[in-house]
């Protein structure tokens, strides 16, 4: 039961972050294309490879911390189901090109920056 409050604390934490960090992303960078989505779900592959890296290669033992970080804030933080909306949006609009260079770029930036959290994370270790 305790794990469930772990993961709730978390999920608003991260939701709160992602809301905030968008806003302002949105302000600095416009809204005609989902940068902020982008940039989100950028960092938190990142962010997402380096502490399951850091939790399976340590050992680290500590199951309520790990769906704190993991399950709680990065779950809260990241937008895929925003992510799916904007590209059918830009779709929808016609901008083809658009669509698929945030489908594509998320998709393989999101792989790379996972790769490089997992490295930053090996190097830390």
């Amino acid at each position: 039961m305790l794990n469930i409050l772990w993961i709730g604390i978390g999920g608003f934490l991260g939701a709160n972050a992602r809301f905030w960090l968008g806003s302002w992303i949105s302000r600095w960078a416009g809204t005609g294309f989902p940068w902020a989505t982008g940039i989100v779900n950028l960092s938190g592959a990142l962010v997402i490879g380096i502490f399951a890296t850091i939790f399976a290669d340590r050992a680290i033992d500590n199951e309520s911390l790990r769906l704190f970080l993991i399950v709680g804030i990065l779950g809260g933080y990241t937008t895929f189901s925003s992510y799916t909306y904007e590209a059918v949006s830009l779709i929808q609009q016609d901008r083809w090109l658009a669509a698929i260079g945030y489908l594509v770029g998320s998709n393989v930036l999101g792989i790379l920056a996972c790769i490089a959290g997992v490295m930053i994370a090996r190097i830390w270790t």
